[in-house]
């Protein structure tokens, strides 16, 4: 067995954050493999030279919106984008207004010679919950079906911003908050869903209850500054790996987006 390093970040625009840092942060931290969500550019936008790193990219169909890509030191032994195909026939994808999260580049799958991982940046329900529909019955079901699924073979890693909090202590303020966008009912019960299936959140399965632990703020009212955040970027592992945990942790110290990055240590 070996230690991996695997760091998810929603760095809400690869463009953006490489005049932010990110080179910096990718040699500070050095993650073995380092998974990106909300990109919001296709590869030939943007110059990247880390040679280091294996590149697999899944743009949204929309340029500049949304996108998935993974970084790897070790390449892959495949890859695929999206869904498994059957699953996304089985739910359907498209919302109430005819928009197809099937082609927004949300989900990228890679396999390794001992487990599949997968990075997420799942439907936000928006101020209006006009995708709370498609996050409770299609989008939360079908991502969890795709994951089980893989899981047959070789167990699962998967990670990325899942927009939801999870239970009160993941957010600052949650009363003021509940049956609003990411602290429904629905979508806490699509995280529930994902637990009663078998899978670890790597993050409360080292720290407990540990509070104050957020990936995400608002960019008014210095939210940031004071820690008034919310913790909507996990990291999964099924259960035959639970035992491989090394460490999780959030890292709030590093800027560039309005998420935080998130990390697992594991043996492999």
């Amino acid at each position: 067995m070996k230690k991996l390093k695997i760091i998810s970040w929603n760095v809400n625009g690869i463009r953006a954050v490489m005049k932010k840092g990110f080179h910096e942060f990718l040699e500070k931290y050095n993650p073995d493999i380092l998974c990106l969500q909300e990109i919001k550019a296709m590869k030939e936008q943007i110059e990247i030279d880390f040679p280091q790193y294996e590149e697999i990219w899944n743009p949204a169909e929309k340029k500049g919106y949304s996108g998935t890509a993974i970084f790897s030191k070790t390449a892959p032994l495949s890859s695929t984008a999206g869904i498994d195909k059957n699953i996304k026939k089985k739910y359907g994808l498209i919302d109430d207004h005819d928009r197809d999260a099937s082609t927004e580049g949300r989900v990228l799958t890679a396999e390794y010679e001992k487990f599949f991982l997968v990075t997420v940046y799942t439907p936000n329900a928006k101020d209006t919950l006009e995708r709370i529909p498609l996050r409770h019955k299609q989008w939360d079901p079908a991502f969890l079906a795709h994951c089980k699924k893989l899981e047959k073979k070789k167990p699962v890693i998967f990670c990325g911003d899942l927009n939801v909090a999870h239970k009160e202590i993941d957010l600052a303020r949650p009363k003021p908050n509940i049956g609003k966008k990411g602290f429904t009912n629905e979508e806490r019960e699509g995280f529930d869903n994902i637990l009663k299936a078998g899978f670890i959140d790597t993050l409360r399965h080292v720290h407990g209850d540990k509070p104050n632990m957020y990936t995400w703020w608002s960019h008014w009212g210095k939210a940031r500054e004071n820690n008034v955040g919310w913790r909507i970027d996990y990291i999964c592992i099924s259960n035959d790996l639970k035992k491989n945990i090394v460490d999780a942790n959030i890292h709030p110290e590093v800027f560039g987006s309005d998420h935080c990055p998130v990390s697992l240590e594991i043996k492999i």
